[in-house]
């Protein structure tokens, strides 16, 4: 099968060796100075890359995803698949959808986790018209176990809107707990912390979320307090407490609720 991989940075050259690796052939475009894949036939221009191929796969920066879905659009081989790999915004998403969607598929795929550690076996989110498509193409590429590719029942922006809704604990906790490790490594407790921080993690994910969501609007007032004092702890420290007076001011307003 022909696949035409638009950007050869850090997760587009992972793709873009996998499906060669797998039997495809593959056309790889990066107009910046990135290395070329094994097994992958690099070309000097966009459209060269783009034309014939079944599965145009997108993974530059979001901010280019609009000027190269345009770039695209007049060269899509017609019924073909297009996947944009970018964290481009859901209502980008959704705008990009109806565009291609004039010679293409369209597929909407949010990548949910780190591909440097996982490569392309990391797991994934689709929708629109292209999702099926694009998931029976990336499926296969973790030989006897399958790279998990949910398709949701949705348009595009779906899955973008999904990985935001992640993000929203995903990037808080990893900031939350970079700033408890620090504090606790600033206070001489960091093998503490760590460990305090491990077990708030295991056990009951559910019963944890329900505790969290109770428990935090019941005793608000108090707790408000004590991320107040928590800041000034964390101030003495030297240690930035970005996300603790986030919590403080987030506390106060339920409080006040």
């Amino acid at each position: 099968m022909r696949c035409a991989v638009i950007g050869l940075g850090e997760a587009g050259g992972v793709y873009a060796a996998a499906l060669a690796a797998a039997g495809h052939e593959v056309l790889g475009y990066d107009p910046g100075d990135t290395p070329t894949p094994e097994g992958v036939t690099r070309t000097a221009t966009l459209p060269e890359a783009v034309e014939q191929a079944a599965y145009v796969l997108v993974l530059t920066g979001a901010a280019a995803a609009p000027s190269v879905a345009e770039q695209c659009l007049p060269h899509l081989a017609p019924g073909a698949c297009y996947a944009d790999f970018t964290s481009a915004s859901p209502e980008v998403m959704e705008r990009l959808g109806r565009m291609v969607g004039e010679r293409a598929d369209f597929a909407d795929v949010a990548i949910l986790g780190p591909v440097p550690l996982h490569r392309h076996l990391v797991p994934l989110l689709a929708s629109g018209p292209g999702a099926d498509a694009i998931a029976r193409l990336v499926r296969p590429l973790g030989g006897p176990r399958e790279v998990s590719v949910e398709v949701l029942d949705g348009p595009p922006g779906a899955a973008m809107g999904r990985k935001l809704l992640r993000s929203v604990f995903m990037k808080g906790l990893a900031s939350v707990v970079c700033e408890a490790v620090a504090a606790g490594r600033a206070a001489g407790d960091e093998d503490w912390i760590r460990v305090e921080i491990a077990k708030q993690l295991a056990g009951d994910g559910q019963a944890v979320i329900d505790r969290f969501l109770t428990g935090t609007r019941t005793h608000a007032v108090r707790r408000a307090m004590e991320m107040r004092d928590t800041g000034a702890y964390l101030d003495v420290l030297g240690v930035p407490a970005e996300m603790t007076r986030a919590a403080e001011q987030t506390l106060r307003r339920l409080s006040a609720g």
